[in-house]
């Protein structure tokens, strides 16, 4: 897989894609993701997290922001909590891969309050109307009904990120796509570039509904092999493919970190098969040659040796 192909697999939008095409030319090149320190680090994370591994691997520098002000202002805890959670989630990063060279990661309180930063907000605040300003929080918000003054300065203050952490390439969830946009529109008036942005898709959790803590409907970094296979042994899989959490976990989990994936089951059942690619799995599986209990125990011995180092370094560290 050549390094364009790497760096767009598994998204659902890169805007634009001729400009990432024109930045693949450029030897040094830089993305960044921020994550808001506020829970365990799991599959939800991990699309984006995967993401930038395969970017790194294409020859960008990556930069984590530790999103610790964002945290507090989206009412995910107190500062001290949320830095507490931010050391805790850089670790969990880490765990599953994304470290050494060319990776920086930078806890958001150490860039944000400058003079510099602060009247970057203030300036672009004058522009955007309130009413952008709250639909770009929507999906991202919590407790959108009655929203806070600080969840409007949310948005302003993640597209100030962007130029302030010198980055060509936003990356995030779809659901951040509102705020990108936003970015992209406005830097410039403050003499900024437009950032490139590129998304990832929202996975179902575990139940097929929306991935969330209250859920419960996720697989943490730092689950041990019997959560693991507690959790994968309740999942919904349904004979469809589409909106499938169990499908979903092989392509974007599994197969971006592993060349092959194994089926073991009896002879009388058709015996082992092993697949090379995601398609080939899903292409067999909507067939019927894959029984849904036989998909769910390939994925939960898939998932238990991608997060096998995962869990070493937590219980290390």
């Amino acid at each position: 897989m050549d390094e364009y192909e790497l760096a767009i697999r598994n998204t659902v939008e890169i805007v634009t894609e001729d400009q990432l095409k024109e930045l693949m030319t450029i030897p040094e090149r830089s993305v960044y993701a921020g994550y808001e320190p506020s829970g365990e680090i799991h599959l939800g994370h991990l699309v984006t997290i995967n993401k930038l591994m395969d970017l790194k691997e294409a020859g960008f520098k990556i930069k984590v922001l530790l999103a610790d002000l964002h945290a507090f202002l989206n009412q995910k805890g107190t500062m001290e909590e949320v830095r507490e959670m931010a050391d805790y989630n850089r670790r969990c990063f880490e765990a599953v891969g994304l470290k050494g060279k060319n990776v920086e990661f930078i806890l958001g309180t150490d860039v944000q309050l400058t003079p510099e930063y602060e009247l970057q907000v203030l300036e672009l605040s004058q522009q955007i109307t309130l009413n952008r300003a709250k639909r770009s929080m929507d999906e991202v918000g919590r407790n959108m009904d009655a929203p806070r003054v600080s969840q409007m300065v949310y948005p302003i203050m993640q597209m100030v990120d962007i130029n302030t952490l010198n980055v060509d390439m936003a990356l995030g969830g779809i659901d951040q796509r509102k705020i990108h946009m936003l970015a992209r529109e406005y830097l410039p008036t403050i003499g900024a570039k437009a950032p490139l942005c590129m998304h990832t898709p929202i996975l179902n959790g575990l139940n097929g509904k929306k991935m969330s803590s209250s859920e419960g409907n996720y697989i943490s970094v730092a689950d041990s092999e019997d959560v693991i296979k507690k959790k994968m042994k309740k999942a919904f899989c349904p004979p469809e493919t589409e909106e499938n959490p169990v499908l979903q976990t092989l392509k974007y989990h599994i197969f971006p970190r592993m060349e092959t994936v194994t089926l073991k089951r009896p002879d009388k059942f058709g015996g082992n098969r092993e697949f090379s690619s995601y398609e080939e799995c899903e292409q067999a599986y909507a067939a019927g040659d894959v029984h849904p209990a036989d998909l769910k125990s390939m994925t939960t011995d898939g998932l238990i040796e991608v997060l096998a180092d995962a869990r070493d370094y937590m219980n290390q560290n």
